[in-house]
């Protein structure tokens, strides 16, 4: 019965409870056992248990008796809450008619509150804000619904003041759902259209997709089709999550719940696509899709060349699972065999490295991250560049265009002018300055992205105090004075340490590059020369002396011109190994240079 299913999702800032919230909900309406209970419940992997994020969506149906005598169904969504995430929150609140609003009462509204509650305004979802940790000596519930009001817009005279971490008012939450999400609209009696918002790989079942069934029905032995694809399969299994999977025959319209069809590939149930029956098919596809397009690439290498095979396997695996990430093999003359990734963010890629050391067992070197840049050729020729190293010479460039994002930095109104010396130094340009409330300020920059992917986060936190968050959105490319910085040993380009640079930043960035570098060559038997160049011109220069042998101790007396055959002749012997021999760069020199901050 339509009328009684209320499907939600839970939206906030990083840290503001929503996890803890969701936990008190599964309590409160008995979906969870005392025996399986546990944290963070719906996070169930062990790197979301220790960071306190939300990497993967999930969905749990509840039952709940309402105050009014009516049992209702509600289907918890649980999305991620980070800004690199941001297209599979959407599609997650794509599936929901409502969303609850966790603020945290001793912080307030901050930035990706916003641009969740944006988010979910696009979707045209009911928000139901509710103010979370009144438990803390610090809590302020006053402030904290007049800063709903004036920053995010929505009435919070009623808002639920809760406790998570205590159980406090949790009633009043289920409460506020009922009243106010309303109930799926949708016609039962039209063709089958069920929105993907989230799928995995089972080894043993294949993929597994959670949908949201917007129209229609769908049974057991049903002819599918994806949208995207045109694939047709057989529905094998349907199920819920209550919490664990549990087997059904049919999802209706308005239902939430999992499919099962003998689908091979993670990359064919994509994030956002649209499922149908193959003999009746809907008109159109469910508005809004589009295909995951990775932000940020980096080099990921084996510190032991034997473990390619199963850095290999390893990526393969977790591709499974991860439809949004993708990589191709390359090689590197400093590293050897590696691959090239793809990743939606910093912190997807901090995720992705964890895992494939973690879950995997490998040790493993990452290249400073870079993105992707656009090269315009003088032939006419335009292409896309994600690894410095594949930059084309000078003499061939017309000009080269880098990613833009628009950035909304939160933070008290006493951190403006560090924040702003902070997006000034990375060659932001100011759109404009906001008081939202009393206590914070909304300072808005047009950013280079490559400005932001290395250390622009962590600065932020340290000028802040921590008190600052960052939201953004892509910009666009936009024309830049770029040029390609290569790191020369000896004559020889070591192409994992190519950059690509501001011009005006060229000659400080190679000179640091240089400085680093020397620091960790080990010294040789010959005098080893590290250059800094942009083509051919060099830009910086520093040398690592070379050992030396004192050839002239065994002379005793003698004439002076003895001394000196000596020494030219351990000049000359010196040269000719320099022109044979060749600097073996160790790991842990690539380790330091790129872990260094700029």
């Amino acid at each position: 019965m339509q009328s009684r299913i209320r499907n939600f999702a839970i939206v906030a800032h990083i840290d503001h409870g929503k996890s803890t919230l969701a936990d008190r909900l599964l309590d409160l309406t008995e979906t969870v056992s005392d025996r399986d209970r546990q944290d963070q419940f719906l996070d169930q992997m062990d790197l979301e248990r220790e960071r306190g994020i939300t990497i993967k969506a999930n969905a749990v149906r509840m039952r709940y008796r309402a105050d009014d005598g009516n049992d209702y169904v509600l289907n918890l969504i649980d999305t991620p809450g980070h800004v690199d995430f941001a297209y599979e929150v959407s599609r997650s609140l794509a599936a929901c008619e409502g969303a609850i609003l966790v603020v945290d009462a001793s912080q307030g509204v901050e930035a990706q509150t916003l641009a969740n509650a944006y988010l979910a305004a696009d979707a045209d979802l009911e928000l139901v804000p509710v103010i979370n940790k009144i438990d803390l000596p610090a809590a302020d519930v006053e402030m904290a619904r007049h800063e709903i009001e004036e920053v995010v817009g929505l009435d919070a005279k009623d808002a639920p003041a809760v406790s998570a971490k205590m159980g406090t008012n949790i009633r009043e939450v289920l409460e506020a759902v009922v009243k106010l999400v309303p109930p799926p609209q949708s016609e039962p009696e039209a063709p089958l259209k069920a929105l993907v918002f989230d799928s995995w790989f089972d080894s043993y079942r294949g993929v597994v997709c959670l949908i949201r069934v917007i129209d229609g029905k769908i049974e057991k032995g049903d002819r599918i089709k994806l949208w995207s694809t045109g694939k047709s399969h057989d529905v094998q299994d349907l199920g819920v999550r209550a919490p664990g999977y549990c087997s059904t025959k049919s999802l209706s319209a308005g239902e939430v719940g999992l499919l099962i069809a003998g689908i091979k590939e993670v990359a064919d149930a994509k994030v956002g696509d649209t499922v149908t029956h193959s003999a009746r098919p809907c008109e159109e596809s469910y508005p809004g899709f589009r295909e995951p397009k990775p932000m940020v690439f980096s080099g990921v290498y084996p510190i032991d060349s034997g473990d390619y095979e199963n850095l290999r396997d390893a990526l393969e695996k977790l591709a499974l699972n991860d439809s949004s990430f993708v990589y191709e093999a390359e090689v590197s003359q400093a590293l050897g065999f590696g691959f090239r990734c793809g990743f939606l963010g910093l912190l997807h890629m901090e995720i992705v490295q964890e895992r494939l050391e973690r879950e995997f067992n490998l040790e493993l070197i990452t290249t400073a991250p870079s993105v992707v840049y656009r090269v315009s050729k003088k032939d006419g020729t335009v292409m896309d560049v994600d690894n410095p190293a594949n930059v084309p010479p000078v003499q061939e460039i017309q000009f080269i265009e880098e990613p833009y994002i628009e950035a909304h930095v939160h933070a008290p109104h006493e951190y403006v002018g560090a924040v702003i010396k902070l997006c000034e130094d990375r060659r932001g340009k100011q759109l404009g300055i906001s008081y939202p409330s009393v206590r914070h300020v909304q300072i808005d920059y047009h950013l280079p992205l490559s400005e932001v992917v290395l250390d622009f986060y962590d600065r932020l936190k340290s000028i802040s105090r921590g008190y600052a968050s960052l939201d953004y959105e892509p910009a666009g490319h936009l024309e830049g004075d770029l040029v390609r910085l290569d790191l020369l040993v000896n004559g020889e380009p070591v192409d994992a340490l190519s950059l690509i640079v501001h011009k005006a930043r060229a000659h400080q960035r190679g000179r640091d590059l240089c400085v680093r570098m020397k620091n960790v060559i080990p010294r040789q038997m010959y005098e080893v020369i590290i250059q800094a160049a942009i083509g051919t011109k060099v830009v910086a220069r520093t040398t690592v002396r070379a050992f030396r042998k004192n050839v002239t101790a065994k002379c005793y007396g003698g004439d002076v011109t003895r001394k000196r055959k000596l020494i030219e002749k351990q000049k000359e012997g010196k040269r000719r190994m320099k022109q044979v021999g060749t600097v073996e760069i160790p790991q842990d020199a690539f380790l330091a240079v790129l872990k260094l901050d700029d």
